[in-house]
């Protein structure tokens, strides 16, 4: 018996999928809970097209990504800190400043989740900072913090 899984099902299959199982199990144990459905033609086409529709979803993303993972290594960002006279920055430059700088110098817009910064920057100099564009496109930003003019 064919069969389309409306749920995960152990040992059987993910919700979605079409499987063929013996027909007193489909029809004494997957029909009555609900579990699955007869595979007809139509709800196969609709399967089909449904993943024909994700896929095309997730290619425009990777895409999307990529274009913006190229756009920032061309872009050069310099942040501008106070800073003492051992080179130290008065506070530190954090996320939310990482943020708003590449979107001033790129017109890229981050969200906090996709820059991965270990510690505060708390020295002048280059910092290497990883944004995670998407959960295969990564690129390693080049930080520029420079001492500001007082």
């Amino acid at each position: 018996m064919r069969l389309v899984l409306k749920t995960d099902v152990t040992g059987l299959g993910s919700k979605g999928d079409i499987v063929e199982v013996a027909t007193g199990y489909g029809r004494n144990y997957l029909l009555p809970q609900g579990l699955a459905a007869r595979a007809t033609t139509g709800i196969i086409r609709q399967i089909q097209e449904a993943e024909r529709v994700r896929r095309e979803a997730r290619r425009r993303e990777l895409d999307a990504a990529e274009n913006i993972r190229l756009l920032l290594v061309e872009t050069r960002v310099v942040i501008a800190a106070r800073v003492n006279d051992e080179g130290q920055l008065f506070g530190s430059i954090g996320i939310a400043e990482i943020i708003d700088a590449v979107q001033s110098l790129s017109s890229v817009v981050l969200e906090r989740g996709m820059v991965m910064l270990a510690e505060p920057i708390k020295t002048i100099g280059y910092h290497e900072v990883t944004i995670t564009l998407h959960p295969e496109v990564q690129c390693v930003l080049t930080l520029d913090v420079i001492p500001a003019h007082r």
